[in-house]
C-alpha cells in the first residue's frame, strides 16, 4: 500500500520573509537579551549599524533623479502632507483612547510611528503592480526620506515631550551624529562610490536588513533587561492591531479620495495612495533606537505591526487597483520577443511584491 505524499508547503508564505526574522529577534532578545559587557558591545555595534546604514541611505538616493521630479510638485506636496501632517493630527487625536484603550507606552508608538517617512521600495513595487505613474512613486518615496532625515527628529521633539522616551538635546546630538552626517557623507561621496553601490546592490541588502536587525536585537535586549514589556498584556496588543487597522484604513481613504478631489488622474492617485499612506520601517527602527534609547524596542513594536499590515493590505489593493485598470494598447514590435519582455516585467512585479516589499 502506498503512502500518501507528504503535503507541501506553499512555495509562498503570506506574511514577508524579513517580518518573520523580525519576529524571530524579538524572540531571542527575550530569551538571551544582552546584559553587562555584551550589552555594551551589542549597543556599539548598533550604534555603528545606524551610521552605517544612513550613509547608504545618502550615497544611493540620487539627488539629481529627486530634484528633476520637482516639476510634479503638486503631487510631492500630497504626499508630504498626508506623511508629516495628516498622519501626525491622526497620532495625535489617538491620545484619547489613553489609557481606557492604549497604555502611554503604546500610544507614544504609535504616535511615533505617525511621524516615520514614506517607504520607497514598496511604494514603487506596488505603484507599479497597480499601474500607477511609477516615476513619481520614485520621486515622492524619495522626497519623503530625504525630508524624514530632518522633519521626524524635529516633529518628535514637538509632540513626544512629556511622553516616555521624550525628545532632548542629547537626542538631538546623537540624530545629528548617527543620522544626518553619516546621510550628508554618503550624499558627498556618491559620486565616487555610487557605482559600486549599485553593482553590489544585493550583497548590500543583506547589509540593511542585517544591521536593522541587530539595532532590534539591541533595543529588545534593552526592554527586557528594564522589564518594559510586562507593561503590555495581550488584550493591549489586540488594541493596538485594531487601532492601527483604523489609522491605515483613513489613511487609504484620505490619499485615494483626497487626490481624486483635488483633480489628480488615476496613476497619479495610485502613486499618492501608495506613497502617502506607508511607513518606512528600515528608516523608523534606526530612528527610533535613538530618540528612545532602551524603551526603543516598546516605541518601534507599533511601526513593525503597521508595517506587516501595510504590506498585507497593499497587495491586495494593488492587484485589484490593475485588474479594474483599463486594458493597454497592445503595440506588436518584434512579436513573441516583445511579448516575452512584458511578461517578465510583469512577473518581476509580482515577484517583489509577494517576496515581501521592504522599505
Amino acid at each position: 500500500m502506498r503512502r500518501p505524499p507528504l503535503p507541501k508547503l506553499p512555495s509562498r508564505l503570506p506574511v514577508d520573509g524579513y517580518i518573520l526574522a523580525l519576529v524571530g529577534t524579538v524572540a531571542l532578545a527575550a530569551l538571551l537579551p544582552a546584559r553587562g559587557p555584551a550589552a555594551t558591545v551589542s549597543e556599539g555595534a548598533a550604534t555603528g549599524a545606524v551610521a552605517l546604514l544612513f550613509f547608504l541611505y545618502g550615497a544611493r538616493l540620487s539627488t539629481r533623479e529627486a530634484m528633476d521630479g520637482l516639476r510634479h510638485w503638486r503631487l510631492h506636496l500630497a504626499v508630504l502632507a498626508c506623511t508629516f501632517a495628516v498622519f501626525p493630527v491622526l497620532g495625535l487625536a489617538a491620545r484619547a483612547l489613553v489609557p481606557q484603550i492604549l497604555p502611554p507606552t503604546l500610544y507614544t508608538g504609535l504616535l511615533f510611528l505617525c511621524l516615520v517617512p514614506s517607504t520607497v521600495q514598496s511604494s514603487i513595487t506596488f505603484t507599479s503592480l497597480a499601474r500607477g505613474n511609477v516615476a513619481a512613486a520614485i520621486c515622492a518615496g524619495s522626497f519623503s526620506s530625504l525630508v524624514g532625515i530632518v522633519v521626524t527628529p524635529l516633529l518628535a521633539g514637538l509632540v513626544l515631550h512629556g511622553n516616555s522616551g521624550g525628545f532632548s538635546a542629547g537626542s538631538l546630538v546623537s540624530i545629528v551624529c548617527q543620522l544626518l552626517l553619516p546621510f550628508l557623507a554618503g550624499q558627498l561621496l556618491r559620486r565616487w562610490v555610487g557605482n559600486l553601490l549599485t553593482r553590489h546592490r544585493k550583497a548590500l541588502g543583506y547589509v540593511d536588513r542585517g544591521s536593522i536587525l541587530l539595532v532590534v536585537y539591541t533595543a529588545f535586549s534593552a526592554g527586557v533587561v528594564q522589564g518594559i514589556w510586562h507593561q503590555v498584556s495581550a488584550l493591549r496588543l489586540l488594541c493596538l492591531l485594531g487601532v492601527e487597522a483604523a489609522l491605515l484604513a483613513v489613511m487609504l481613504s484620505v490619499t485615494w479620495y483626497g487626490s481624486k478631489k483635488l483633480g489628480f488622474h488615476r496613476a497619479d492617485r495610485i502613486a499618492i495612495t501608495f506613497a502617502g499612506s506607508k511607513k518606512s520601517l528600515a528608516a523608523g527602527l534606526p530612528m527610533a533606537s535613538v530618540l528612545f534609547g532602551a524603551q526603543a524596542g516598546l516605541a518601534a513594536l507599533p511601526l513593525m505591526v503597521f508595517h506587516q499590515m501595510q504590506l498585507m493590505v497593499c497587495a491586495v489593493l494593488a492587484k485589484r487597483f490593475a485588474a479594474s485598470a483599463a486594458p493597454e494598447p497592445t503595440v506588436v514590435v518584434a512579436g513573441a520577443a516583445a511579448g516575452s519582455v512584458v511578461a517578465g516585467d510583469v512577473a518581476g512585479d509580482a515577484e517583489a511584491v509577494v517576496s515581501g516589499a521592504r522599505g
